[in-house]
């Protein structure tokens, strides 16, 4: 009995909020069978999904599966050649990469060929990977500059006690310590002082 290969798309977006429709469109223009196309609403961090786990429990020798970019793949340099190897040695498929026509494993199965879409597929894995590293230390640039400009993140502090204003001009006077200031507000010393100084930065005084 010959087996009947099958043809398989999988798609991933990073976050739930993220749209799936352009991967989508691609493979429903590809004519792949609803029901042979997984998506994966996860981070490419690593290939710990649920829907692609069962993608690669289906897969036999000789189907074919079709994926938009590499990226989408993941963006592990090291795990998205290693599944690349998984899928195209041990399970036996072939894979295209749409956006991509030299990742074609149907194409070039000589030597030549298999050589050089061993190296388009590590330099774009390394890309992927690259990139997202980049963005990684951008968001840590842009994050301390935006601390830089005095712009506080995590969440809002707490509003101030009615006594504060009391408790601190008597602290600023000498009256009584900061101790027994930040005690009659039921906050920390730290805190205290930490309130003490944004409160005259603010100039609110």
């Amino acid at each position: 009995m010959i087996a009947i290969s099958n043809t398989y798309g999988y798609i991933r977006v990073s976050t739930r909020d993220q749209n799936e429709d352009r991967q989508l469109i691609a493979m429903r223009e590809l004519s792949i069978p609803e029901k042979n196309i997984f998506l994966d609403k996860q981070s490419g961090k690593d290939f710990e999904r649920p829907q692609y786990k069962k993608l690669v429990k289906k897969l036999k020798p000789d189907d074919l599966l079709y994926i938009k970019s590499i990226d989408r793949l993941g963006r592990n340099y090291g795990e998205i050649l290693e599944q690349w190897r998984i899928l195209t040695k041990e399970k036996g498929i072939d894979i295209v990469v749409l956006d991509m026509p030299l990742l074609d494993t149907r194409r070039g199965k000589d030597l030549m060929g298999t050589f050089l879409s061993d190296i388009v597929l590590q330099v774009l894995s390394f890309v992927a990977e690259n990139e997202r590293t980049n963005i990684r230390q951008r968001q840590a640039e842009g994050i301390a500059a935006a601390k830089a400009r005095g712009v506080r993140f995590g969440r809002p502090p707490r509003p101030l006690p009615e006594n504060y204003y009391s408790a601190y001009q008597r602290w600023k006077a000498g009256a009584i310590t900061g101790t027994a200031a930040a005690k009659e507000c039921g906050m920390p010393l730290s805190t205290f002082r930490y309130r003490a100084e944004i409160y005259e930065k603010a100039k609110l005084l």
